[in-house]
C-alpha cells in the first residue's frame, strides 16, 4: 500500500529543496490534451453545441477534421506540467522523455484516466458488481484493470468511485457501489488492495484516487452537480465512512467533488480537505480537483474571479488543479502577494512527488515496448474473470411459476434492440474497450447453443416494429425481452426525472404478455428503475445491469441454468419515481410508515421499496432459523442456521444488520454490519457464524465525535434488508 521508505522520503525532500516556485506550481498543474484548430468558438463550446443539438455529429466531425492536438510539450520541457490525461503508451513515453530528459530536474509525469470498471477488459459497472457481495472478487477485477492500464502508460486511476447514493434519478449512481456505507466501505478497501497491493513490479500497480470527496451522491433531487445540504452527523455516519476506510487501507490520492456541501464547494472546503482528511485522518497522499472544478467556484459565487478561486483552493488543501490552468496562471502571484503561504505550496508538492516516488516513476518512467501489446488480444484469464463478475452480479427479481431457468428444447423468442447491441453492454465511463471484444446477449445465446430466433421489435428510443413483434409472439415457447436503458442514459450528466423503462418498451411487453406465453424481462440499465407495472405483470424479471464485455455469455448462462443467480441489490428499487430517494437504512421517524394516513407515507404509493437493498432470488429457496447473538467480549458472536429448501444447489448471501434502539441522536432503522456467502446443496443446512465488533456499533455526533452508548440493540440476520430474523441484546460498553 501507499507508504514511502525513509530513503524515498529523503529523496523527495532533497528534490523539493532544488525546485523553483514555477517548477513547484508546475507539479500542481494537471493538463488535458488540448484541441486546437480554426474554430470560431472554444472547443468546450463546440462539444456543448453538438450535445444540445445546435450542430450535428457530422458537422462536428467536419470541424474537427481541421483540429490538432496540443500535448503541452513546451510546458513539460519547462517543468510546468506535473500530470496529464493520455492513454496512448507511445505518446506517454514521448512526453515522459521530454519530462525526464529535457526538463531541468527530470521529474517524471503521472498519467491519469477514469478507469472506473476495467480498462481493456471491462467488467460490470460498480452498482452491479457490488451486488456480488464479494470483496475478493472486487479486488481481483481491480488488479486486472491496474495491470492492463499500466501497460498503456496509465499509472493513476480516477477510481474507485465511493459516493453513497440513495437517489436513483442521479445518473452517476451507476458508477458507485450503492446506498449502504458498510458495503461501499468493503468495496473501497478491496479496490485499494487490487489497484495498489501488488508491488512486486511497477507494471502491476497504480495509484488509486478516491472520488468524489464528499457527499456528491446526495445532490439535491438527484440532479447532477446540484447542491448538497446535510447535518454533520449524516455526513460522518453515511458519506464519509467509505473514504475513511479507503484511506486506512492505504489509498494514494483523493479527488474532491464538484458539489457544494452546506454552502462551501468541496473544491475549496477546508473543513473536509484539511480538518477531516489531512489532519484528522492523517491522509499522506495528495488531493486533485475534479475537471474544471476550481474555475466553477466562480460560478458557485464563492470566489470573485479565477485567481481568488485558486487561492481558496490551495489554502483549503487542494494540491492539484485538473485542467483549468488557474494554478499555473495565477498561483505564483498569489504566493508573492502573501495570499498563499509558501508552506502550502511545499506541502502540496511534497505530497505529489511522494506519490510519483512510490509509483517507481523515477526509476521506471517508461512503458516497456514489449508490454504495450500485451493485452492487444484479451487473455482468457481476463475474459473468464469478467464473465465470473458478470454472472455473480445478476439479480433475479421475480420468477413466478419457475419460468427460469429456461428448459432444454424450449424455443426462445429473443426480443428487443438491446439484445443485439454489443456496444450497449459496456455501461457508463468505460474508455478503452473495443467492440470486437463485446459479447451481446444474442451472441451469448448462440455461444450457449440455445434454440432461439432474434426479433428487434423495439428499443429505448425506437418505435415498435409491428412485423417483428408478430413474429416474436408466434415463434417462441417463451419470450425473452431485453429492455432498459441505453448506456448514455446513466452516468455523468445523465440524471432522469422519470426512471421507468423508457420509450415504448413497456408497450412491447404488454403485447408479449397478451399471447399468454411465459415472458422474461431481462433488464439492461445503469440505475435502479421504477418497476411497479413490470413487477405486477411480468412473471419473470432478471436484473442484468450493464455487465461489461462478457455480458452476453453471463446472461445466457443464467437464463439457461448453467449458472444459478446469486446477486443481491446494492440499491433499493422504488415502485414509482416519486419515491426517490429511497433507501433501507433511513432514520427512525416519529410516525413510521404504515396503513394509517397520519404516518410517513404517500397517498398514491407504498412507503417501502419495491425491491429492498440486499434482495435477490435464486433458482432454489433458503430458510433461516435459530438466530443467536451472544456477548463475546469485544464483539457479538452471531450464529444462524441456513437451509437450502429447494431442488438445486445455490449460493446465499447471509446479511447481518443491527439497530441501536435508543440513542442520543436518531439512528437508522437498520444498518448492515456484515455478510457471508454460503454454498448449499439441495436439502443441506449450515450454521453460519458472523462477528459484530462492538467498536463498530457506535456512531458519530454532529461534532465528529465517535461514541458507543449503552442500551438495547436489535440484531437482524436474513437474505435481504427486509426479511430477517431478529434478536435483542442489551450491552454496556
Amino acid at each position: 500500500m501507499y507508504r514511502l521508505t525513509d530513503e524515498q522520503k529523503a529523496k523527495v525532500k532533497e528534490l523539493l529543496s532544488q525546485m523553483t516556485l514555477d517548477e513547484k506550481i508546475g507539479q500542481m498543474n494537471q493538463e488535458s490534451v488540448s484541441i486546437v484548430g480554426g474554430f470560431d468558438v472554444p472547443f468546450e463550446e463546440l462539444i456543448e453545441m453538438m450535445t444540445d443539438g445546435r450542430i450535428t455529429q457530422d458537422e462536428f466531425e467536419k470541424i474537427m477534421s481541421t483540429a490538432e492536438q496540443d500535448y503541452h510539450e513546451d510546458d513539460i520541457r519547462a517543468g510546468l506540467v506535473g500530470s496529464l490525461m493520455v492513454q496512448d503508451p507511445e505518446k506517454c513515453n514521448e512526453l515522459q522523455k521530454i519530462a525526464v530528459e529535457e526538463s531541468r530536474l527530470g521529474i517524471p509525469l503521472m498519467f491519469g484516466l477514469d478507469v472506473i470498471h476495467g480498462y481493456r477488459t471491462v467488467y460490470p459497472i460498480a452498482i452491479a458488481e457490488a451486488g456480488a457481495f464479494e470483496p475478493e472478487l472486487f479486488e481481483r477485477t481491480a488488479r486486472m484493470a491496474a495491470k492492463e492500464s499500466r501497460t498503456q502508460g496509465v499509472n493513476w486511476h480516477f477510481a474507485p468511485m465511493l459516493d453513497v447514493a440513495r437517489d436513483a434519478r442521479w445518473g452517476r449512481v451507476s458508477e458507485g457501489p450503492g446506498e449502504d456505507p458498510y458495503l461501499v466501505s468493503q468495496f473501497a478497501k478491496a479496490k485499494i488492495r487490487g489497484l495498489q497491493g501488488d508491488m512486486s513490479s511497477t507494471e502491476n500497480y497504480v495509484a488509486a484516487c478516491l472520488k468524489h470527496y464528499v457527499a456528491y451522491g446526495a445532490c439535491e433531487s438527484g440532479r447532477d452537480y446540484n447542491t448538497v445540504s446535510m447535518a454533520n452527523s449524516m455526513l460522518y455516519n453515511a458519506y464519509l465512512p467509505p473514504f475513511k476506510a479507503a484511506v486506512e487501507e492505504g489509498a494514494a490520492t483523493v479527488m474532491a467533488s464538484f458539489n457544494d456541501l452546506n454552502g462551501v464547494p468541496c473544491t475549496v472546503n477546508e473543513f473536509t480537505l484539511r480538518h477531516i482528511l489531512k489532519d484528522s485522518w492523517q491522509f499522506p497522499g495528495f488531493v486533485v480537483s475534479d475537471a474544471n472544478a476550481i474555475r466553477e467556484c466562480v460560478s458557485h459565487g464563492i470566489a470573485a474571479d479565477e485567481a481568488e478561486a485558486g487561492v481558496e483552493a490551495a489554502n483549503a488543501g487542494m494540491d492539484i488543479d485538473m485542467g483549468t490552468q488557474i494554478y499555473k496562471k495565477t498561483l505564483k502571484q498569489s504566493v508573492e502577494d502573501g495570499k498563499v503561504p509558501m508552506s502550502v505550496i511545499d506541502e502540496a508538492v511534497e505530497r505529489i512527488l511522494s506519490v510519483k516516488m512510490w509509483l517507481g516513476l523515477f526509476e521506471h518512467p517508461y512503458v516497456p515496448q514489449e508490454a504495450m501489446k500485451r493485452y492487444e488480444v484479451l487473455p482468457k484469464e481476463h475474459t473468464d474473470l469478467a464473465r465470473e463478475a458478470a454472472e455473480k452480479s445478476i439479480v433475479l427479481l421475480k420468477n413466478d411459476g419457475g419460468i427460469l431457468p429456461l428448459g432444454k428444447g424450449q424455443k426462445i423468442s429473443l426480443a428487443g434492440q438491446l439484445a443485439d447491441n454489443r456496444e450497449e453492454i459496456i455501461g457508463a465511463w468505460a474508455m478503452s474497450w473495443r467492440p470486437d471484444d463485446c459479447v451481446s446477449i444474442r451472441q451469448g445465446l448462440e455461444n450457449a447453443g440455445a434454440e432461439f430466433e432474434y426479433f428487434s421489435c423495439c428499443g429505448p428510443e425506437a418505435e415498435i416494429n409491428e412485423e417483428d413483434v408478430e413474429k416474436a409472439c408466434a415463434y417462441g415457447d417463451v419470450i425473452v425481452a431485453v429492455v432498459g436503458e441505453l448506456d448514455s442514459m446513466s452516468g455523468e450528466a445523465s440524471s432522469r426525472a422519470d426512471i421507468t423503462i423508457p420509450g415504448k418498451q413497456q408497450e412491447m411487453l404488454k403485447r408479449f404478455l397478451a399471447t399468454g406465453k411465459p415472458v422474461v424481462a431481462v433488464l439492461m440499465n445503469g440505475r435502479p428503475l421504477a418497476l411497479k407495472w413490470e413487477a405486477e405483470n411480468v412473471p419473470a424479471i432478471l436484473e442484468c445491469w450493464h455487465l461489461g464485455v462478457q455480458m452476453g455469455n453471463a446472461v445466457a448462462n443464467v437464463l439457461l441454468g448453467n449458472k444459478v443467480p446469486e446477486g443481491k441489490l446494492a440499491s433499493s428499487f422504488p415502485a414509482v419515481t416519486g419515491m426517490c430517494p429511497i433507501y433501507y437504512n433511513h432514520p427512525s421517524t416519529g410516525r413510521p410508515g404504515g396503513r394509517s394516513k397520519f404516518t410517513s407515507r404517500y397517498l398514491d404509493a407504498g412507503f417501502e421499496a419495491l425491491y429492498p437493498f440486499g434482495y435477490g432470488l435464486s433458482y432454489t429457496t433458503f430458510t433461516y432459523d435459530g438466530l443467536e447473538a451472544a456477548d463475546a467480549g469485544d464483539s457479538l458472536a452471531v450464529t444462524v442456521g441456513v437451509t437450502n429448501t429447494g431442488d438445486s444447489a445455490g449460493v446465499e448471501t447471509v446479511q447481518l444488520y443491527m439497530q441501536d434502539v435508543t440513542a442520543s441522536i436518531v439512528r437508522p432503522v437498520k444498518e448492515l454490519k456484515g455478510f457471508a456467502k454460503v454454498s448449499l446443496a439441495p436439502g443441506e443446512k449450515k450454521q453460519v457464524s458472523l462477528t459484530l465488533n462492538k467498536k463498530d456499533m457506535g456512531f458519530y455526533k454532529d461534532s465528529g465525535e465517535y461514541v458507543l452508548e449503552d442500551g438495547l440493540f436489535r440484531v437482524y440476520v436474513g437474505g435481504n434488508s427486509k426479511d430477517c430474523l431478529m434478536k435483542e441484546i442489551t450491552l454496556t460498553f
